[in-house]
């Protein structure tokens, strides 16, 4: 063989092992981790209630009223056009004037000491739009719910232990409940009474 044909074979060989390798291995590898990592993202997050989509497992839905859970509040109404934080620093007297607001407000819908309400029912989350809260949120909640819906507080508390995600890996960040699916549980749980 010369050293022309020589070249060709390892150019030939070369363009296999590499189709092989980041055409099929590396994909497959990925697309694997991603339904282990993240399934909502790599499966859709389409929240359904009986067949009906009511919202998406990443994205918080507005909330009216006293018999479903409310999200963090959002500096974009909500609306995932506009994803953005509210952008005020901790000296601002708007964030002070916004935090002292929707504490009275959780407050008194939740009717517990201001001084009990999490942080996160007071601020924003940096997109506005994400559905997650504390579970400490979730539990300053389950009265109003169970009273509201005529559940009882233990078939809540069922529906907010099913709708909390346990920290990532065990001990990145920490529990957090979806607002998104625990409201669409409560509703099918209602129906099916």
């Amino acid at each position: 063989m010369n050293a022309y044909g020589r070249q060709l074979f390892t150019a030939v060989r070369f363009l296999l092992c590499t189709t092989l390798i980041l055409g099929l291995a590396y994909p497959v590898l990925v697309f694997g981790l991603g339904q282990v990592i993240a399934p909502a993202q790599a499966n859709g997050s389409i929240v359904s209630v009986d067949s009906e989509a009511v919202g998406s497992s990443l994205l918080a839905q507005p909330v009216t009223g006293v018999d479903f859970f409310y999200p963090r509040p959002s500096a974009v109404e909500w609306d995932p056009a506009g994803s953005s934080p509210s952008n005020f620093g901790p000296n601002q007297p708007a964030l002070l004037e916004s935090i002292a607001k929707n504490r009275a407000e959780v407050a008194a819908r939740e009717k517990v000491a201001p001084d009990t309400v999490p942080i996160d029912a007071l601020t924003a989350s940096g997109s506005g739009l994400d559905p997650q809260i504390s579970v400490a949120y979730a539990q300053l909640q389950r009265a109003r719910v169970a009273g509201a819906t005529g559940l009882g507080e233990a078939a809540v508390q069922e529906l907010i232990s099913k709708n909390t995600n346990n920290a990532l890996v065990g001990f990145l960040g920490q529990p957090s409940v979806n607002t998104t699916t625990l409201n669409a549980a409560l509703i099918q749980a209602r129906r099916a009474r």
